[in-house]
């Protein structure tokens, strides 16, 4: 199956021949049809199936089919609600890359930053707006943005829009919305709340669903370290010093943990970057254009940052903190072993972390492995108190393991409590 079967049109089929798409995922395989016959969908996938260009390409090329306006004449005709900013300006990217040859027009619009530069853009004209709910309600609300020519709607990443307290804003601009459209609507899960969701913004709606059975990317080997929540710094420097050239994505489950973290590395000479919603937008996309251009190995990040991550050849996902909504698990180690690829996803565990751990299990039917052999395991048994390993000193000089020419996969895999799959690698909340 190629692009060109699915009926795409011929500039866009040159576009994603640039980016280098060949072969459409089966999000893409299974939704596109659909969306070209003009029903609504319901998408539900875990991060990295590839459901931006699911959702991007056929809103593309029905709105170029329909002859859009141009210049200042345009109409807004698709809304993309999305919940954070690193996510709105990757499918703004998207967009763009995508239909490079149609000469259809996309803006992004996100809190955080002057309103100046985004208001400008739509009065310029667009065809495609791109949004997180705060700021696409307060444009509305001074009469910049109508919604009353809209004819396509995309609600990406809904469950976590709601975990993030988003859902009286999307019940505001779904009041707003014309009756007469095609909605999309994607989720990575679907708990009560999102399914009555759903049914307030489809019609008559196909259901695509991507591996149900499966809730984490099949290609991240897991593993888990025991640890004290005292020592999670040093080991964190101690896999750090292990991996020096690696590209690594940490989370931490507060801002100041992730500010503490960075300070704490920097003490180690290792340099690295916090994003959270206490920084800038500025500060945001600078540490994170660093991050997928090399300059910059380690970024630490909240869940903010969870889904809006895309960069390529990802190779380690640590969880500085395990967090305690199972599904948000799931969407942080997604950020490695997307699409084809590979990748680790390593997380720290104290004691009081045991039940979120649990938890995950139980999510992802499956028992986490467990690595006991590092300088700072914490063996607790259930009800039973702390009982450090006798090995709990730092290598004398950490700076040894730089030159270790040891592969990725011995540098995680130690000993473990449980079997894993060795198949060889290929390649807070807050308001926006």
């Amino acid at each position: 199956m190629t692009f060109k079967d699915l009926g795409i049109i011929e500039p866009i089929l040159k576009a994603l021949g640039q980016e280098g798409y060949t072969n459409p995922t089966p999000i893409q395989e299974q939704s596109i049809p659909i969306l070209l016959n003009g029903k609504d969908l319901l998408g539900v996938a875990q991060t990295g199936t590839g459901k931006t260009a699911a959702f991007a390409v056929p809103i593309i090329q029905q709105i170029y089919n329909n002859q859009p306006e141009q210049g200042r004449n345009r109409k807004i005709k698709a809304l993309v609600v999305t919940p954070t900013r690193e996510l709105a300006i990757q499918i703004g990217e998207s967009f763009t890359a995508y239909g490079k040859f149609t000469g259809i027009k996309n803006t992004v619009i996100f809190g955080g930053v002057k309103q100046g530069k985004q208001v400008q853009a739509l009065r310029n004209g667009i065809d495609v707006l791109i949004a997180t709910p705060g700021r696409l309600l307060d444009l509305m609300n001074q009469g910049f943005i109508s919604l009353r020519d809209i004819e396509y709607v995309v609600l990406d990443e809904a469950d976590h829009m709601l975990d993030m307290g988003f859902i009286h804003d999307i019940k505001k601009i779904i009041a707003k919305l014309p009756s007469k459209r095609q909605s999309l609507f994607f989720s990575a899960t679907m708990p009560k709340d999102i399914v009555e969701l759903s049914r307030k913004i489809l019609g008559d709606f196909e259901r695509v669903t991507v591996k149900p059975e499966q809730a984490t990317a099949e290609k991240v080997e897991q593993v888990v370290y025991f640890v004290s929540k005292g020592d999670k710094v040093n080991l964190l420097v101690h896999l750090l010093e292990e991996q020096p050239n690696s590209s690594v994505l940490v989370f931490s489950r507060t801002k100041h943990g992730a500010n503490k973290i960075v300070k704490k590395l920097a003490q180690a000479e290792i340099r690295s970057a916090a994003i959270h919603g206490n920084k800038s937008q500025t500060a945001r996309q600078n540490a994170l254009n660093d991050f997928k251009d090399g300059k910059l190995g380690v970024l630490i990040a909240t869940d903010i940052a969870a889904r809006g991550i895309d960069v390529d050849g990802l190779s380690l996902v640590i969880n500085f903190d395990l967090p305690n909504v199972p599904e948000t698990y799931v969407h942080r180690i997604g950020r490695t072993g997307r699409a084809n690829a590979s990748g680790i996803a390593v997380s720290f565990c104290d004691r009081e972390e045991r039940p979120y751990l649990r938890d995950i299990e139980k999510l992802i039917n499956l028992k986490v492995p467990k690595i006991t052999e590092h300088p700072f395991h914490e063996e607790v048994a259930e009800g039973s108190p702390i009982k450090k390993s006798r090995n709990t000193q730092r290598p004398k000089n950490p700076s040894q393991n730089r030159n270790r020419n040891q592969s990725r996969n011995s540098n995680y895999k130690g000993k473990s409590s449980g079997n894993r799959n060795n198949n060889d690698r290929n390649k807070s909340r807050g308001r926006d």
